[in-house]
């Protein structure tokens, strides 16, 4: 089992996502966008299009997982470019 994402790199899906989409739809999206990394243990970042719902999918070794979450109040805040990211 994994300890930590530390330093797993984060992939932010840059379109709002359909949260209806579970493994096979999120991992389509990440095939068409990331080519390559679905398997690598990077997290995988998608929001809705009125940003107060976030998935996460990510290979755990021996599955995909995801982690969801949504805001009764509020909007998620994004980095608007990659070196707004930390």
């Amino acid at each position: 089992m994994r300890s930590g994402f530390g330093s797993a790199p984060v992939f932010l899906y840059s379109r709002s996502t359909d949260m209806r989409k579970s493994y096979e739809g999120l991992g389509g999206l990440v095939e068409s966008a990331f080519s390559g990394e679905l398997l690598s243990g990077a997290l995988f970042v998608f929001t809705n299009k009125r940003g107060n719902m976030v998935k996460v999918l990510y290979w755990d070794e021996d599955g995909f997982a995801i982690w969801s979450k949504r805001l009764e109040r509020g909007k998620f805040r994004l980095p608007a470019s990659p070196g707004d990211c930390r």
